[in-house]
């Protein structure tokens, strides 16, 4: 059987377009990744950032889940500490009752912005992230069968019994230990922090404990992907990741950027962002199989998640389709590209 592989959407708003745009890009790309056989679409949760619109991300997931039909759709993810479980459970709820059988949540312990954007939600920062393991308990107990001792105060309706499918996101070792010792999946935010991928995976498999929702660990990697006819097509797409890279790196965030015709990251800032970039596969659909194989032959993950950030609507769809026609040979190569 090919590997599961699925998409990453962060709802990117373009220079030249609009948010209402980026919405109708969600749609399309949600209903392209289910005709072409897709695992699943999730959506993360960022706010102040003038380039993502998926801040509201159970609203976005409602939308998408009615203009398709099959595919799985979830959060990737919600960053936990700005929310009370039991608004996420009723969210969720809400969104597995609607659609049965198709929502994952996926959740985070980062704010998902800065210190502003923490005052701004009313939070406390990090006492809030302290909370997350305690949290995803309570989330999972709302989410549950119900309560017939009535040991929770409070039920989520809806939400009660739905059991919507919890994920543990994460970049560093402290996702990799929860999710295992919850015995929940797990997906590591590797295409863009790729840091501790490998030591991550290592522990998450080595101290997993079975549990009510998994017998064995599912670990899913997330990945850069810009395929394209021709490698020069794939490093021209790519060049607008790479100038949001450096936007990143110094702190001079915007829209996402058209691509620009060999274009070059300035020296200095090369080595943190090639290192960043680590999790990407980039050229012609033999190229991209080689570069996953590679991934697939040290890591053997359980399934890839895409991230697919193209300026142009068309490319990403036209690089989707590629990469479906390419899944069977992942794993059966394992030559670096």
């Amino acid at each position: 059987m090919p590997i599961p592989v699925s998409i990453l959407d962060l709802a990117r708003v373009v220079e030249g377009g609009s948010i209402s745009q980026s919405f109708e890009d969600c749609v399309s790309t949600a209903q392209a990744a289910e005709r072409f056989g897709y695992n699943r679409v999730w959506y993360a949760e960022h706010h102040n950032m003038a380039s993502v619109a998926s801040s509201a991300t159970s609203v976005l997931i409602a939308h998408i889940a009615a203009q398709t039909k099959t595919i799985r759709l979830g959060s990737g993810g919600v960053m936990l500490p700005n929310h009370s479980p039991l608004t996420i459970a009723e969210q969720f709820g809400t969104l597995a009752t609607l659609h049965p059988n198709r929502i994952d949540l996926g959740l985070g312990r980062a704010p998902g912005g800065d210190q502003n954007v923490i005052r701004a939600l009313r939070k406390d920062g990090p006492a809030a992230a302290n909370r997350f393991p305690q949290d995803v308990l309570e989330l999972l107990a709302y989410l549950g069968d119900p309560d017939e001792d009535a040991s929770l105060p409070v039920r989520a309706i809806p939400g009660e019994g739905t059991k919507v499918p919890v994920w543990i996101l994460g970049s560093s070792l402290f996702g990799a230990r929860l999710a295992a010792h919850l015995g929940l999946p797990y997906a590591f935010a590797s295409h863009f922090a790729p840091n501790h991928l490998f030591e991550a995976a290592e522990t998450y498999r080595a101290n997993f404990q079975p549990s009510q929702y998994l017998d064995a660990p599912y670990f899913m990697m997330a990945c850069n992907i810009f395929a394209a006819d021709t490698e020069a097509e794939a490093k021209f797409h790519f060049s607008t990741l790479l100038q949001a890279f450096v936007g990143i790196v110094t702190n001079s965030r915007g829209l996402i950027a058209p691509p620009v015709e060999n274009y070059q990251l300035p020296e200095a800032l090369r080595p943190p962002i090639e290192g960043m970039l680590q999790g990407s596969a980039v050229g012609t659909p033999e190229q991209v199989a080689n570069r996953l194989s590679l991934f697939h032959e040290k890591l053997a993950p359980d399934e890839f998640i895409f991230s697919m950030p193209f300026y142009h609507q068309a490319a990403r769809l036209h690089a989707m389709e590629l990469v479906m026609d390419i899944r069977e040979k992942i794993g059966g190569l394992g030559e670096a590209a």
